[in-house]
């Protein structure tokens, strides 16, 4: 098949090994496939693919890897074993895993193995177990994002917000768009974004549904909490979303944080840093670092988007063929463009 390629550190588009479905896989034509920061951050943090315990991950310089793990695809064949619930033709998705051994053996990431081959190539595997057919007229270009938008579902239903309490998201990203997202759909105001970008401060506000911008870079986002939290007559702490992921950002939240702020931090840590674990304790802070989307935040975003109650949409802004993928990460390196690209591995006419 043809897919954007990770080599030796390098990526390059060309001719690869097609995949093979094992045992319960299902064989996909890649319909639709989104571009992530941690497509980035694998391929610029090796050691953490080299020294992966879990054995989730794998980077082997000398192994052909593709990356891309949001995704839809068509079934066109399957593996020894599977049942008749995805017939060929069948448009599918599924949580970013590939079973060894049918689970037995542990399981691989989507696009951080070489032996989970991910999105970015004309072809894909994914096991039947995780398979969730997609039904409708929705975009499959909307189901590729369904990933994204479930890292936001999972923190904003881990922080179980009380009345009164204030959700303040920083980093107005794909990633923070999806924290956006979840409060909106829970009825949850006022919701406070800081950016350091104007049009995506803008964009959570207009395509979903922020009610107070901040620049960081003229105001304190705390200084604006406590404003926010006079004039709304609330009596709760802040909840503060984190979806940079930035070095040095949490010390900072940290040590403005005020008086029993519950941290989430959802901007995906790939280098080692510090906090002040004195600021922390004197202002009575609670951090909560990964754990999820679980399979019920993925499946249950899969749900809203499929029947209508969730448009990831807005983040989109342009749509690229597989010769376009590298130039596009190194602008997702840079924090350049849209919070989300969408590439048509097999072109348009699908």
């Amino acid at each position: 098949m043809r897919a954007v390629v990770l080599r030796g550190g390098e990526l390059t588009v060309r001719e690869t090994a097609d995949p093979v479905p094992g045992q319960g896989d299902l064989l996909l034509k890649t319909l639709s496939t989104a571009i992530c920061a941690s497509d980035v951050h694998f391929m610029d943090h090796p050691e953490l693919g080299i020294d992966d315990p879990t054995g989730r991950s794998l980077y082997d310089p000398d192994r052909d890897i593709v990356m891309g793990h949001e995704f839809v695809g068509e079934v066109i064949g399957h593996g020894p074993g599977c049942g008749d619930a995805f017939p060929v033709g069948a448009r599918v998705t599924s949580m970013p895993i590939r079973l060894v051994d049918g689970g037995a053996g542990g399981l691989r990431i989507i696009g951080q193995h070489p032996e989970a081959q991910g999105s970015f190539g004309e072809l894909l595997v994914v096991p039947e177990a995780a398979a969730r057919v997609v039904e409708g007229n929705v975009s499959s270009d909307a189901i590729a994002l369904v990933d994204c938008f479930a890292v936001g579902e999972f923190y904003v239903r881990a922080s179980n917000l009380q009345p009164g309490e204030v959700p303040i998201v920083i980093g107005a990203g794909a990633v923070g768009l999806s924290a956006v997202a979840a409060l909106s759909s829970r009825g949850i105001e006022p919701i406070i974004v800081s950016d350091l970008q104007a049009d995506r401060r803008k964009l959570a506000q207009t395509g979903f549904g922020a009610h107070v911008l901040v620049d960081p870079t003229e105001r304190s986002v705390f200084d604006v909490f406590r404003e926010v939290r006079a004039r709304h007559n609330l009596g709760g702490s802040a909840v503060v979303f984190e979806c940079v992921g930035a070095s040095g950002l949490i010390d900072r939240i940290v040590a403005e944080a005020e008086f029993l702020t519950r941290i989430y931090c959802a901007g995906g840590w790939y280098t080692g840093d510090t906090l002040s674990v004195t600021e922390a304790t004197r202002n009575g802070l609670t951090l909560q670092f990964g754990g999820g989307p679980m399979p019920q935040d993925w499946y249950g975003v899969l749900d809203a988007v499929v029947e209508g109650r969730l448009d990831p949409m807005p983040c989109m802004g342009r749509v690229i063929a597989l010769d376009e993928v590298p130039d596009a990460i190194d602008d997702a390196r840079r924090s350049q463009g849209p919070p989300r690209v969408v590439v048509h591995p097999n072109g348009d006419n699908q």
